[in-house]
């Protein structure tokens, strides 16, 4: 199977065509980081055996809210599109990495998924209920990004603070979810970041698009390298357990 970690990342999906799509910026960020990238459709009957064959996930953006009522709330006149099937693909993957401490990256929607998995809530419309928000949907946009001292992503940084980050999105964590701990933060106080606190679980959520900017921005490029460098080593550990089971199942037949 080669030695490249196979790096999943959850479609997104058209409705005005039904299909699943994702842009070819999170594939070339994986590729470039040295993954092999493999696209995980939105058929959540199917999710679990995809994910199964993964080394890492990583949580990709979305058109769509994640639905209200996955966090207890009830929906908000702006949130305007849900896609049943997406959230549940996503819930199924994380099921299977967290059961298996693979490594997790969440993107834009991709952490806020990841943040009501973990039974976190989010801000259903940031200008309604984020005093003095500054611009976050506008795709062209760019805004600074303070980094908690300590983080991997304050560690990771070769440049001083702030950031300077893209944004494109109308909702963002409220609270955190279980075991996540808030590492990034925007001017009006939006969260723009969480870790894992558990070390030897790579679990990551951003709130920006690193796969736009990675090109220029050097602490986005290296999100994707610390990635797949977990999904190598998580690969090695996993190979080396049960490669002696499937050499002895082999011999049996």
């Amino acid at each position: 199977m080669g030695n490249k970690p196979l790096i999943g990342l959850t479609c997104r999906w058209e409705e005005e065509r039904d299909w699943y799509y994702l842009s070819s910026d999170y594939t070339r960020a994986v590729a470039a980081a040295g993954g092999i990238p493999v696209q995980i459709p939105l058929i959540p009957a199917i999710t679990q055996e995809v994910a199964a064959r993964l080394d890492a996930v990583v949580l990709c953006g979305s058109p769509s809210d994640v639905d209200p009522a996955r966090y207890g709330q009830p929906r908000h006149p702006e949130v305007k599109m849900v896609h049943p099937d997406r959230d549940e693909t996503d819930s199924q993957v994380l099921q299977q990495a967290f059961r298996e401490h693979k490594p997790i990256l969440g993107i834009c929607f991709g952490m806020q998924s990841l943040n009501v998995f973990l039974q976190g809530t989010l801000i259903q419309h940031i200008p309604q209920f984020v005093p003095a928000a500054i611009e976050h949907k506008d795709r062209q946009a760019r805004h600074p990004v303070y980094l908690e001292p300590g983080s991997r992503l304050a560690e990771w940084s070769a440049i001083p603070q702030p950031l300077r980050v893209n944004s494109t999105h109308h909702q963002c964590v409220e609270r955190p979810g279980q075991g996540l701990q808030v590492v990034a933060h925007a001017p009006d106080g939006v969260i723009e970041a969480v870790e894992g606190k558990l070390p030897e679980h790579f679990v990551l959520g951003v709130q920006w698009h690193p796969e736009r900017i990675w090109e220029q921005e050097p602490l986005s490029a290296r999100l994707f390298r610390e990635l797949v460098e977990a999904a190598s080593a998580w690969r090695k550990v996993y190979r080396s357990q049960t490669e002696p089971e499937l050499r002895s199942q082999a011999t049996r037949t």
